[in-house]
């Protein structure tokens, strides 16, 4: 599959590199990380977004689930259970070195 660079759809100052054609909505990792710096008012919720914001501007999988939270203010078991498992494999990865 080609990938391309297109203007974030938020600020439209940065360029994103899309690298699927399923990618309708383009943002920039500035755009996003207002989202994943946006303070949790649920508690529980809060609790498990409690990682280093480093690991936001690494993984696009967290800052994503984070995004999609921040925006819509819920998500489903299969996006919770996935974003808990993808925490686990980087406090493991970030272990071993």
């Amino acid at each position: 599959m080609p990938s391309y660079k297109q203007r974030c759809m938020v600020c439209k100052n940065s360029y994103v590199l899309v690298k699927s054609s399923r990618q309708k909505f383009v943002t920039c990792i500035d755009c996003e990380m207002i989202y994943v710096k946006k303070p949790i008012e649920n508690k529980k919720m809060a609790e498990i977004f409690d990682i280093p914001v480093d690991w936001y501007m690494e993984n696009y999988f967290l800052r994503s689930i984070r995004y999609q939270y921040g925006r819509w203010g819920t998500l489903t078991e299969r996006q919770l259970e996935a974003f808990k498992k993808a925490v686990e494999d980087m406090k493991k990865e970030k272990a071993k070195k």
